[in-house]
């Protein structure tokens, strides 16, 4: 009978540890947080220094009994969840549970293999206390916003909608880029290029103007631009100058989970929902046919580029052996992870290089071996050699203007070997036969109009970069942000990119306006610095929920009393009592309602003053939303007319 038990959070890791383990160790799964804040309350004692009162989740509760009752046979305990906050603050409340008067170690490891757990064993640790303060402070700062701002939005804009402190910064973003898009006017400017050529020669030098008069052209009309090609087609051709150099282009660092995401929708089309599960099912482990399961890749939530040593050398030799030495740095290349980054997690890379992709594709999903492939490819390349450009840039004089053509083609390929992709086209311009002091032929002068373009829309790609970019969150909540946006309808995907809806449009200007500081980027940001402080043991958690809240609730009670209900009436009016309705908005997206509600409940779907296109149907489109949160109209005669269609017909 095993003697020790083994708490991991996930079920799907059970079966593989169990078999590093073996006999002595029974290992089980809490399924994922067990002790957490309740649902239906606050759950924040205000007046002792915002102490959590935290209770077994209901669900949960014959699953802890279960564990209570596998612990109490048991001489050991051992705790291994994930290796960040989140999981250490599970072990620490699972073991608080269960581990009374018992033999309790925390165990972690970053990759689910038989030498890292073997070794994560070997070096068992106590509990951080910091990161489970950490870990706390975090729950205390949503649940402190998430609990008093979403009953705000209830009573004053329609129910079952939300804020957050992180998601409603968020989704400013969006709000944001979108206005920025609607107020955008575009600026015409036009562009001048020559096609040249040397006396008895055919090859065609197409030449763009660099400099009138050494500054840089400012062509905005087209009459200033037609002055300005008369005067080129008068000038005398010759070259200037020829240089010729070579470019580096260095390999990009390893995979963390914000560049993942971005880099499986660019190249995938993957939404980060998507990529973590894959990701996620590759931690954890798969069976390669000999009845093993084994972690393909090390732990996929992390904001670090770090990479263990004993990666670095493996990764070395296995660059030397496939690819050659000239594809192998004198030294391993060394990448800095940004401020906030725990160093003591590495990035996301193959848990055995050794294991290419091609050799265990038979034994993935498509998806998972698209994400696999991503993963070791980035890493592989992540240690080899520069790839090296040449570059030929030719410069023309004529008159008072300077025109260039360049041309650049790849000498080694170094670490896009792995990522052709990334390789960019070699030109097709061939300017060997062109010397300095050569005169040219003008063939013809080319002027191009164009117009400034908007910022594009956010696609999750650029959505997770912003959040990144501006401090907005952790790894871990980039999909859970983008999901939650969607699902409250405050944001909707058209063609994999995002805009906001007239919900969320109203919700974020409504925040901006009463709450200043919970949507400003640099506040959020500040805020995740202040949280790895307290992980870092230079912040006391106590002090930073006491500064946070005074504030807080100033702006809270004075939103309270200010906001007014924002009540949009309809041209139409209530069919039971006859008064106008209003439109609202709850969980399912905007709707009709009485405007005499409570006194009078009627309510009725959005219309969109569009027929039903249904055969003989006289009903007409009205806007609904699916289970996942996606906008789609349907007829108002459902269900005697089952007509649904993503986009209204036009």
């Amino acid at each position: 009978m095993a003697k020790s038990l083994v708490i991991v959070e996930s079920p799907a890791k059970v079966k593989t540890i169990n078999k590093i383990l073996g006999k002595a160790y029974k290992v089980v799964s809490s399924m994922g947080h067990l002790i957490d804040l309740p649902k239906s309350t606050l759950g924040i004692d205000l007046e002792n220094n915002f102490k959590p009162k935290l209770i077994v989740i209901r669900s949960k509760q014959k699953l802890l009994t279960k564990l209570k009752k596998e612990a109490k046979t048991k001489t050991n305990i051992y705790i291994a969840t994930d290796p960040d906050r989140e999981g250490e603050a599970i072990g620490w409340n699972l073991a608080n549970e269960i581990g009374k008067d018992k033999n309790v170690y925390r165990v972690s490891f970053h990759e689910i293999t038989k030498e890292a757990v073997l070794k994560a064993f070997e070096n068992l640790r106590e509990f951080d206390s910091k990161k489970i303060d950490a870990q706390i402070a975090r729950r205390v700062l949503d649940r402190l916003v998430g609990y008093q701002l979403s009953p705000l939005l209830w009573k004053k804009v329609g129910a079952g909608l939300s804020a957050g402190r992180v998601q409603s910064v968020a989704l400013r973003l969006i709000v944001e880029r979108d206005k920025a898009i609607a107020a955008f006017i575009p600026q015409e400017y036009w562009q001048v290029s020559v096609d040249l050529k040397k006396e008895n020669s055919e090859d065609i030098l197409n030449a763009s103007l660099d400099k009138i008069a050494e500054d840089k052209p400012d062509l905005k009309s087209q009459s200033q631009t037609d002055g300005i090609v008369e005067e080129i087609k008068g000038e005398q051709f010759v070259i200037s100058d020829v240089s010729e150099k070579e470019i580096r282009r260095n390999p990009s660092p390893p995979l963390i989970t914000s560049t993942l995401q971005q880099a499986a929708f660019n190249k995938l089309g993957f939404n980060t929902g998507r990529t973590m599960m894959m990701a996620q099912q590759l931690y954890e482990g798969i069976d390669l046919g000999d009845g093993e399961t084994i972690g393909l890749i090390t732990y996929m939530r992390t904001d670090s580029v770090n990479i263990a040593n004993e990666a670095k050398n493996r990764v070395r030799k296995f660059i030397e052996e496939g690819y050659g030495k000239e594809y192998l740095p004198e030294t391993p290349n060394v990448y800095k992870s940004k401020k906030s980054a725990q160093e003591a997690h590495e990035a996301i890379r193959p848990s055995d290089v050794f294991r290419r992709p091609e050799d265990i594709k038979s034994f993935l999903t498509d998806e998972q071996y698209k994400i696999y492939e991503l993963i070791w490819r980035k890493f592989v390349s992540c240690q080899m050699t520069p790839a090296v450009f040449k570059q030929k840039r030719i410069s023309v004089a004529a008159g008072r203007f300077e025109f260039s053509a360049s041309a650049s083609s790849i000498k080694f390929d170094g670490h896009l070997t792995l990522n052709q992709d990334e390789r960019g086209k070699d030109s097709e311009m061939d300017l060997s036969q062109f010397v300095k002091d050569d005169p040219l032929n003008l063939i013809e002068v080319k002027p191009t109009q164009h117009f400034t373009k908007p910022p594009p829309h956010f696609s999750e790609a650029t959505l997770v970069r912003g959040l990144e970019e501006n401090g907005i969150g952790r790894p871990s909540t980039y999909a859970p942000i983008i999901n939650t946006l969607a699902m409250r309808n405050y944001v909707y995907r058209e063609k994999g990119y995002f805009s906001s809806t007239e919900l969320g449009t109203t919700i974020c200007d409504l925040l901006v306006e009463y709450f200043p500081r919970i949507m400003d980027f640099g506040f959020t940001a500040m805020m995740e610095e202040h949280l790895d402080l307290i992980e870092e043991g230079e912040l006391d958690y106590s002090k930073l929920l006491n500064e946070f809240y005074e504030p807080f609730k100033e702006e809270l009670d004075y939103a309270t009393e200010k906001i007014e209900k924002v009540i949009t009436l309809f041209d139409k009016n209530c069919p039971l009592c006859g008064k106008p309705l209003a439109v609202k908005w709850g969980r399912n997206g905007k709707f009709l309602s009485c405007s005499q509600f409570p006194e009078c409940k009627h309510s009725e779907a959005f219309p969109t003053g569009i027929d039903c296109p249904e055969d003989g149907c006289t009903g007409e489109l009205v806007e609904r939303r699916s289970r996942r949160g996606a906008t789609f109209y349907g007829c108002s005669c459902y269900p005697k007319c089952t007509f649904t269609s993503r986009r209204l017909p036009k």
